[in-house]
């Protein structure tokens, strides 16, 4: 009898030749009890890689994040670039960063998209499929 596996907790999802790849992580060095928080707080790190595969120039404008916790309390973000920076990726060019996101419970969802423009002035979303957070089981 086949071993189950597990579903992965990154994502990857192209959109007209834009490739996003992420890859989350649990910080525990970072979560914990704290005095400026109300109760528990687990912190992920998640690792993304925008890369273009098609034929044309595209740059990052903006994002959206849909994030939702255990509880089922979802927020979203929605900001201009990523860490400060509109990437603008020639065809086989990439760019990577790493962001944070604080939850009050073990595990949470994340996805979203970024507002690209190509190099012939039209604007589209580039989907960022949904990965997961997770904190692993205390022993």
């Amino acid at each position: 009898m086949p071993t189950p596996t597990l579903p992965t907790l990154s994502s990857e999802t192209t959109t007209r030749g834009i490739r996003i790849r992420v890859t989350p992580s649990f910080l525990p060095d970072q979560s914990g009890e704290g005095e400026f928080w109300q109760g528990r707080r687990y912190v992920f790190a998640y690792r993304i890689r925008i890369s273009n595969e098609g034929d044309c120039r595209a740059k990052l404008i903006s994002r959206h994040w849909v994030i939702v916790d255990a509880d089922g309390e979802r927020h979203e973000v929605r900001g201009e670039g990523v860490i400060g920076h509109q990437p603008d990726l020639a065809p086989g060019e990439a760019f990577e960063y790493t962001s944070y996101c604080p939850l009050p419970t073990p595990w949470g969802t994340m996805e979203g998209e970024y507002q690209m423009l190509d190099e012939h002035g039209e604007h589209f979303d580039a989907a960022i499929s949904r990965f997961y957070l997770v904190a692993p089981l205390p022993e």
